[in-house]
């Protein structure tokens, strides 16, 4: 397989769009959950609501991704990608100026939630058809880094929109990226088919999602991927959430989270850039074990500056997802390619959110310090026993899995990360919208 190269990546026209309107997402996510947080504890003065306000964005991918997902297959990829956007910049503006109570400014938000998950699976979905072989691989890659970047950025600029405009400006300046994202999307992306006939054989979304899910899990290989995926992020975010109680103070957490999203950034791109295709899929075990090890270190209570220093180096190890990515793609059906990337990044986040909050509960017992280390020694306990899939396997004469010719008559009858990328933080784990291993 011939290596690709960043060059290659962004001469492809398609892929500049989706990279534009994907740091347009995540910047403006970012913007709308802290200023809805914001927004909240000024009205309620309640600790707990602002911070599940904050959470509100990523509760509905649990559902979303059990019965919704095969929308994403059954619907035309740019219409879906363009209607998310449409979709965000209303609710914003509704957050901002419809006066709603508190209760229903988290309902509203909890159920256009519901949809999120099919919008950023038809976005990952496109990727592979724009960027076909080892491109796929590295745009996932600059996706990552934008994701970081983003999150940094859109964190900063939602700052100085409270700072000048109030919570009710900063949620309108996200309705505005968002719009500016839709124009984007309409007009820069060519109208894709959709992977599958809508209601084919009569099946309902609700059911075909359920169905789809359940013969990509039975799919020994695929499900493996998918736990690799899944498992050692969330001992990062467990790991992740406890920084700020460990260090007392908002702004030395900011530091090291802000290191740990540097650390991500700087080993995406050094494996995506400088690793030849077979030698990152080798990377994947050992880069997964680097992850958990650098938490270890919380055992000696560092102070702010080798925390920083330990989580930077945790995040860097990430980049073992980029592994992982063609492995995916070849592993699953192309006509359910949509429900599939949609499944592995609800896992992601439900994983990332059940990570924070085991953790956390660990913390309470134990203690900040200690739960760190706990989170990091499962981190390195996870990738040790998923290294089968964390290998590569040898070639064989078929790429796709059993879930591509024994499922097909689910995946196939009306279809089915980010990724792609954190958990109340700008860590290195990745908003819902982002491509954590997999852009959404």
């Amino acid at each position: 397989m011939r290596a690709a190269t960043y060059g290659d990546v962004f001469a492809v026209k398609e892929f500049r769009v989706l990279f534009g309107s994907f740091a347009l997402l995540i910047t403006g996510e970012s913007i709308k959950m802290l200023a809805l947080s914001v927004l909240v504890y000024a009205r309620t003065g309640s600790p707990g609501l602002s911070a599940a306000a904050y959470m509100a964005g990523w509760l509905p991918y649990i559902v979303g991704g059990m019965f919704l997902l095969s929308l994403a297959d059954r619907l035309r990829p740019r219409a879906l990608m363009v209607t998310g956007e449409l979709v965000r910049a209303a609710v914003c503006l509704l957050l901002a100026y419809a006066g709603l109570p508190v209760w229903g400014m988290l309902a509203l938000v909890l159920v256009s939630g519901l949809f999120s998950p099919v919008f950023g699976a038809a976005r990952s979905a496109a990727l592979p058809d724009v960027l076909p072989g080892d491109a796929f691989v590295l745009g996932r890659s600059v996706l990552g880094i934008a994701s970081a970047a983003s999150q940094v950025g859109g964190l900063a600029a939602g700052g100085a929109f409270l700072a000048f405009a109030g919570a009710p400006g900063a949620l309108a300046a996200t309705a505005a990226l968002s719009a500016v994202g839709a124009v984007v999307l309409r007009f820069g992306l060519p109208d894709r088919p959709a992977r599958a006939a809508a209601g084919s054989g009569g099946t309902g979304a609700v059911r075909q999602t359920m169905r789809v899910n359940r013969s990509l899990l039975a799919d020994r290989r695929v499900r493996g991927l998918l736990l690799a995926g899944w498992l050692p992020t969330m001992c990062l975010a467990g790991a992740e959430a406890m920084i700020v109680p460990y260090l007392g103070g908002e702004g030395r957490a900011g530091m090291v989270l802000a290191a740990a999203a540097a650390g991500m950034a700087v080993g995406e791109f050094s494996v995506g850039r400088f690793a030849a295709p077979p030698l990152r899929e080798r990377l994947s075990a050992p880069l997964a074990v680097l992850l958990g090890v650098p938490w270890l270190g919380f055992a000696l209570g560092p102070g702010v500056g080798w925390a920083a220093v330990l989580a930077a180096c945790a995040a860097a190890g990430l980049s073992y997802q980029l592994g992982l990515q063609r492995r995916f793609v070849d592993a699953v059906p192309e006509e359910g390619r949509g429900q599939a990337f949609g499944l592995q990044s609800a896992g992601l986040m439900t994983g990332q959110a059940a990570g924070a909050a085991l953790v956390g509960a660990l913390g309470e017992t134990i203690g900040p310090g200690a739960a760190i280390v706990a989170a990091g020694g499962a981190g390195v306990l996870v990738a040790l026993a998923l290294i089968g899939p964390l290998r590569p396997s040898k070639p064989s004469g078929s790429s796709g899995s059993s879930c591509s010719s024994g499922s097909s008559g689910a995946a196939g009858s009306s279809g089915t990360v980010s990724s792609s990328g954190t958990v109340g933080a700008p860590g290195a784990v990745r908003s819902p919208e982002a491509p954590r291993s997999p852009a959404g």
